[in-house]
């Protein structure tokens, strides 16, 4: 139960914790922060549980991994959300398994089209019609489109990484891949942040203390204490029990936005937020009918095709 509590809430929390810090901390070098010290934090722990490191070729592997998770998805996460509100954000991340299932039908042709899956994926991409929309208004404005656009960039990008490392060759242990790739995500993060000129002009005395600790939770309670929960509940309950947390954290996201962030929550946010949850719960619960060499398929749920390296 402690477990599950921490990768609901601790992960839902997140997305205040990154608009706070980017309110002061240019995006992408928040989000280089972040992951080069949580990477270097839980490299040197499995190092000294007596873990081997990564070889050559499995840096390499999730080198390429860290290019798509963490520069495109988690960088253009950290960016979209100066422009976005964290729960709008949370809801939009909520669809990488609608975009994993399109890749696994349209192009791996490794998933079968159901009716089921049908209107599962179409009500998905209604909710993020509804919240990006600018002709229907609910009452409420509609989300920056640049950020929206960037957010759905991001959850493409995770459905792709998630295809490709079942093929790339990544370290048997989950926590030392997973060190692997925040260590090469946050140096790739950092140069990006270079490159974008966000070093210019920031001045670290200048942030307050909220952002730094925004930044520390995010390192300690985001990338550290959740991810070892994660990682025990994979070996202790079915990935569809675990899976769970990908449509808990939207609706914990959206809560503390508006009674911490002060974030407005109108039709508009609830209708599209309900709509993508219920397409994730759908297509998260169906039996994956994979397509085989033969002709024939077999039946696996395709929660266990899914889930995140960590929030």
């Amino acid at each position: 139960m402690l477990a599950f509590g921490i990768i609901y809430f601790v992960w839902g929390s997140t997305f205040l914790a990154i608009r706070v810090g980017v309110r002061e901390v240019p995006p992408f070098l928040l989000a280089g922060m972040r992951f080069l010290a949580a990477g270097v934090i839980l490299y040197a722990w499995m190092r000294l549980k007596g873990d081997a490191s990564p070889t050559s070729r499995e840096w390499k592997a999730a080198t390429l991994l860290a290019v798509l998770i963490f520069v495109f998805d988690y960088g253009l996460l950290f960016w979209a959300e100066r422009r976005v509100p964290s729960g709008v954000a949370a809801v939009m991340m909520a669809t990488i398994p609608v975009f994993m299932t399109l890749s696994e039908i349209v192009f791996l042709g490794t998933q079968r089209i159901s009716i089921r899956l049908a209107v599962a994926l179409v009500v998905g991409i209604g909710g993020v019609a509804v919240l990006v929309s600018h002709s229907a208004g609910f009452g409420e404005g509609a989300i920056d489109t640049a950020g929206a656009v960037a957010l759905v960039i991001g959850a493409i990008s995770w459905s792709v990484a998630s295809a490709l490392t079942r093929k790339l060759t990544l370290p048997a242990s989950k926590s030392m891949s997973s060190a692997a790739q925040m260590l090469a995500g946050g140096m790739l993060l950092t140069l990006t942040a270079a490159a974008m000129g966000e070093f210019k002009g920031f001045h670290p005395q200048a942030v307050s203390r909220n952002a730094w600790l925004a930044l520390a939770y995010l390192i300690v309670a985001g990338s550290i204490v959740a991810f070892t929960a994660y990682v025990w509940l994979i070996h202790h309950e079915s990935p569809t029990k675990v899976g769970t947390y990908a449509y808990v954290n939207p609706v914990v996201a959206v809560g503390l936005g508006y009674f911490v962030g002060g974030e407005a929550v109108g039709v508009r946010t609830l209708l599209g937020t309900l709509l993508v949850l219920v397409s994730v719960v759908v297509i998260t619960t169906t039996p994956k009918k994979r397509v085989q060499n033969d002709g024939a398929a077999d039946a696996t749920p395709l929660s266990r095709m899914r889930g995140r390296t960590e929030k």
